[in-house]
């Protein structure tokens, strides 16, 4: 959970930072005295979940001078964080980066709190540190922190801040920012070149694009444009130079297409368009070294479009036209070669009745997933169809929340369990229900079945046992809901998805919620009493999981990877390899990557367990294999114990590669079933609204090409927990687990 909320914490700062106007002037005010009304200091934001949090200015408790600034929730809800930052233009020289801040708090027990600095490139953030993984908690009197990153040349912004999670109360005062050791205050600011795409202003306010402009009889056009915008955004080399706003030229071209009158009109329009790009030179490339090929780039449509000659032949050119690997949209991390979505403005203020926004919006996730999603081969239905069809949804989509489902149908498309809109968003959240049951439920046996209470208090006072079926929702079946609601649960399978919905079913924007419950075969209406979460207080039930080590018996050893640090694995492997089985669970997410660490104690040998395909710039859509990965060394002292692990749909990403890696240890068996399906790293990116989402960036296989998306981990042996085995209280994957260690025929 700690580190999913580090994740969810990096989406939801990208989603507020990126395109917005920045903090400057000569005063940098970081000493909080400078304020116009007494409630914000100027030049500071709120960030994070504003809405849960009280941030501002306290003139009484203050380290130095008259003001200091005071975080506290108003409510308390999972994973909602409160966060004052300043930007400033990172128009400095240096090596290195350093924030200092005096912190008071009081109280600090949920999560620990800390500065926060992010370094962002032109869109992305190439550096960040809140220093969580510190711990700091409590209640304390003022202390200085300081918390120091890299300083990258290609920075151009610097966030800066405090973070308060949870419950708890902190003050923050008397900042300083040094680069290489000196005060910011006392460098002389280098010249930032600036894009001729930042330049370009026309549409900040609007795109003058509304529903009276489109209509049905104009999809085919609109389709074009879509089409076309998206293929030059990310094949013409003019673009790559960033000499073009690329958003706001699809608010010039747009208007021009659905007023023309015929088709061979519409084309004219858009060949001139083109023309008008500029010149470039072409470099027909061959696609060598087929073998490695996973994805070939899907431009059948250019051909198959029934476009002009002219048109055809333009876009066929621009297709062979010669890019270099700098992009001004599109790059890919320097470690794992995902793709980084640069300079995709989030437009946090758009009207929701502005067309032409709500169309970027699908023009812009359509063509990341055409051109630099790894598993658009997985999606199992003809992408271009998918475009056709939202397009009618996007342009009447009446409101925020019409907007936001229709965003959320479209990605639940790519079935990418990594994809979903991420961070707290107002209206999804009443759309979902703003309050909570306190009952956990899960599905199991094709049933809707109460597996435990987020509040022991709570629970009992619902009269509901672990193991009742819930078979109504305020009169109306669980199946029928599920059916309706399941498109709007991004998911890599059919699991994955129950296991989302399943989180969802019992939340309502009432105070109760009513209920048909089976048990022992009898069915009884209740009416089930919804909190805040803040009253639930899901962080406590949380944190109250597994040690990251201990016995089952004298034998066999048990280990948490969601609990377990690098740190502790040479005194915890002492004590293993004295045991005869070893039970590593991945039904939660690893608190730190122990890929590598752990598996020298598993493995006699080096062994091969993973292998990789990453996109193109050179050839947009093209995805390649890489190399493989081993895990392991020579290692005549390693674990000789029986190795299991359990697995099931809440095995996610990390989770999955972890286990990838793990089961090349000599005999090593996966118990449970079907894991999420989602694995590699993210890239993240935001859509017109600051919608905050992702996708899976790179493609993952084991080393003979074998999926894992979708598929995800298959178990050895196959072990679901029972509508009994949850009656009886019983863990079903760990007593077959145990079964398995003991078993002579292992």
């Amino acid at each position: 959970m700690k580190k999913l909320f580090f994740a969810l914490l990096l989406t939801l700062l990208a989603s507020i930072g990126y395109g917005q106007s920045q903090s400057s002037g000569n005063g940098f005010n970081f000493g909080l005295e400078n304020s116009v009304n007494g409630k914000m200091p100027d030049n500071w934001k709120k960030w994070g979940n504003a809405n849960y949090y009280n941030i501002g200015i306290d003139s009484v408790v203050r380290h130095s001078g008259k003001n200091s600034v005071v975080i506290y929730p108003m409510q308390i809800v999972p994973n909602a964080f409160g966060c004052l930052a300043s930007t400033i233009p990172a128009s400095y020289e240096g090596k290195m980066i350093e924030l200092r801040a005096y912190i008071k708090m009081e109280n600090i027990n949920d999560a620990p709190i800390g500065l926060m600095l992010r370094i962002d490139g032109a869109s992305e953030s190439i550096a960040f540190d809140n220093m969580q993984d510190k711990g700091i908690k409590g209640t304390a009197d003022w202390t200085q922190y300081s918390v120091k990153l890299p300083y990258p040349e290609k920075a151009k912004y610097i966030h800066i801040g405090v973070i308060l999670q949870g419950s708890g109360k902190l003050w923050a005062d008397d900042f300083e920012v040094l680069i290489d050791g000196k005060d910011i205050e006392e460098f002389k600011t280098k010249e930032i070149v600036t894009a001729k795409a930042e330049k370009d202003t026309e549409f900040d306010n609007g795109s003058g694009i509304y529903n009276k402009l489109l209509s049905d009889k104009k999809i085919d056009d609109i389709k074009a444009v879509g089409l076309i915008w998206g293929f030059l955004k990310y094949h013409h080399p003019n673009i790559a130079k960033g000499d073009f706003n690329w958003d706001y030229e699809l608010f010039r071209i747009l208007p021009k297409v659905v007023q023309s009158k015929k088709q061979n009109e519409r084309d004219s329009i858009l060949l001139s368009w083109i023309e008008s790009l500029g010149d470039y030179k072409t470099d027909i490339k061959e696609i060598s070294d087929t073998e490695k090929i996973k994805i070939y780039p899907d431009l059948n449509w250019i051909t198959k479009s029934k476009f002009s000659p002219e048109l055809e032949a333009m876009l066929l050119k621009v297709k062979n036209a010669k890019r270099s690997d700098e992009h001004y949209y599109i790059g890919f991390d320097g470690n794992i070669g995902n793709p980084v979505f640069k300079h995709e403005n989030g437009y946090t203020a758009m009207q929701y009745t502005d067309a032409g926004f709500r169309l970027l919006s699908l023009f812009r996730y359509w063509n990341i997933i055409q051109y630099y999603f790894p598993y658009k081969n997985l999606i199992e239905e003809d992408w271009n169809d998918v475009l056709t069809e939202f397009i009618p949804d996007f342009v009447n989509a009446s409101d925020e929340l019409q907007y936001k489902l229709a965003v959320l149908e479209l990605i639940a498309r790519v079935n990418d369990t990594h994809a979903n809109i991420w961070g707290t968003d107002n209206s999804l959240r009443k759309y979902i229900g703003v309050n909570y049951s306190p009952v956990a439920v899960k599905f199991i046996e094709g049933q809707l079945v109460v597996t435990d209470f987020y509040n022991e208090v709570l629970g009992k006072e619902t009269g509901l046992q672990k193991g009742d079926i819930i078979a109504k929702i305020n009169k109306e079946p669980v199946s029928k809901i599920a059916s309706k609601k399941s498109k709007y649960a991004p998911a890599s399978n059919i699991p994955t998805k129950l296991r989302i919905l399943a989180d969802q079913l019992l939340r309502s924007n009432d105070s109760t919620i009513n209920i048909t419950i089976k048990r022992d075969g009898t069915f009884t209406d209740k009416v089930l009493k919804t909190y805040s979460s803040s009253k639930i207080n899901f962080s406590e039930y949380w944190q109250k999981n597994d040690s990251c080590f201990r016995y089952i018996n004298t034998d066999i050893a048990y280990l948490n990877p969601g609990r377990i640090k690098n740190s502790y694995l040479p005194d915890i492997m002492k004590e293993v390899l004295k045991t005869k089985g070893l039970i590593i669970d991945f039904r939660s997410y690893p608190s730190e990557f122990i890929v590598f660490t752990l598996s020298e104690y598993l493995l006699p040998n080096s062994t091969e367990f993973v292998r990789f395909s990453n996109g193109s710039i050179q050839n947009p859509g093209l995805f390649t294999f890489n190399k493989t990965l081993s895990v392991g060394r020579k290692n005549d002292n390693f674990y000789k114990g029986k190795v299991v692990i359990l697995v099931n749909e809440t095995t996610q990403s990390s989770a999955e590669y972890h286990t990838m890696a793990f089961r090349t240890a000599p005999g090593a068996k996966v118990i449970g079933s079907t894991t999420a399906g989602a694995d590699g790293n993210i890239s993240r990116f935001v859509l017109p609204g600051g919608i905050s989402t992702a996708i899976s960036g790179i493609g993952i296989y084991y080393p003979d090409g074998r999926e894992t998306q979708r598929v995800g981990i298959v178990p050895d042996i196959v072990v679901k927990p029972t509508i009994k085995g949850i009656k009886e209280n019983r863990d079903e994957l760990i007593e077959k687990a145990i079964e398995v260690i003991n078993c002579q025929l292992f």
